[in-house]
């Protein structure tokens, strides 16, 4: 049966193009505009706008195309959509963001101490690979994605921590503490593990594990938080499988697969940018200590020729 039956607004999300479209011309506003009303600035990079706008393209593809609607349908899909919005996005949107906006926004008196907590490593890895563990558990899962309220609560404040979670890996404000890249190495191998446990569940139970992707009365339910009521009420759905020719089993299988191979590849891009960076850093300090002990062999020789 063809996803179009759901219509325009399920498969293409026109209000959220909407404020993509906002945020995209605030970002502008405030870091070209209005930059100049900042004590400290600097010209926006061509780097940070192309970060910016990844995240912003990459949020709609994930939460405004048709992969949304396939995220209800397919456990395969949901967990796609998991993987790239809670490991990608918002490390964009840390690179995108110059650090002197994030300096205004991080330093307001409330914000200053729920960053200087959850960005924590070792608090802001347990909190994300908590919630991601809690939102997968088969009752929470389920009561998630049958109650709108409660799901943009719930993913709200996991999105939340995985920004907490990458931001000791890209942040890069002057003045504040910045992670070792041996640290940053340990902590990203930290992460990969810390989450195994519940890719593992996914993947290796025998049964399938949600009724909203095996229950036809559940799903439809489910498919409220994509699709218009209205749109839903006027269709004869059964369930899932009018759209997904994998058993339930196997679909949860292959979700939990791709999402650690997902992983995996941006946690392998990400400890290959730190193993760079920490080369090039050691190459310049050794260039340094050498220029500087060449300096000094040079002035003291001098000296003893007079």
């Amino acid at each position: 049966m063809p996803l179009s039956i759901f219509g325009f607004q399920a498969l293409w999300s026109p209000y959220l193009i909407g404020v993509i479209v906002f945020l995209i011309v605030v970002y502008f506003l405030v870091t070209v505009v209005w930059r100049k009303d900042f004590k400290v600035s600097e010209p926006l990079k061509k780097s940070e706008a192309t970060y910016f706008l990844l995240a912003m393209i990459l949020f709609y593809i994930i939460k405004g195309s048709p992969i949304d609607l396939m995220s209800h349908i397919m456990f395969t899909y949901h967990m796609v959509q998991m993987a790239f919005l809670l490991l990608l996005v918002p490390l964009f949107l840390i690179k995108g963001i110059p650090w002197w906006v994030w300096k205004v926004m991080i330093e307001a008196p409330v914000v200053r101490s729920i960053f200087k907590i959850f960005t924590q490593p070792v608090v802001s890895s347990f909190v994300f690979a908590l919630m991601f563990s809690l939102y997968h558990m088969p009752g929470v899962f389920d009561a998630i994605k049958l109650d709108e309220t409660f799901h943009g609560i719930f993913t709200f404040f996991l999105f939340l921590s995985a920004f907490f979670m990458n931001w000791p890996l890209v942040s890069n404000i002057p003045g504040q503490k910045q992670m070792k890249h041996f640290y940053k190495i340990a902590y990203v191998i930290a992460n990969a593990v810390l989450i195994t446990p519940a890719c593992a569940l996914i993947i290796f139970n025998p049964n399938p594990m949600y009724a909203t992707y095996t229950d036809g009365e559940a799903w439809l339910k489910a498919m409220e938080l994509c699709v218009p009521a209205a749109t839903l009420s006027g269709l004869s759905l059964s369930g899932p499988e009018l759209f997904n020719n994998m058993k339930p089993l196997e679909d949860q299988q292959l979700g939990g697969v791709l999402m650690k191979i997902i992983q995996e590849i941006i946690f392998g891009i990400v400890l290959f940018k730190v193993f760079r960076q920490w080369w090039r850093q050691e190459k310049k300090d050794d260039h340094f200590i050498t220029e500087k002990s060449l300096r000094e062999f040079q002035a003291k020789k001098q000296s003893q020729q007079f």
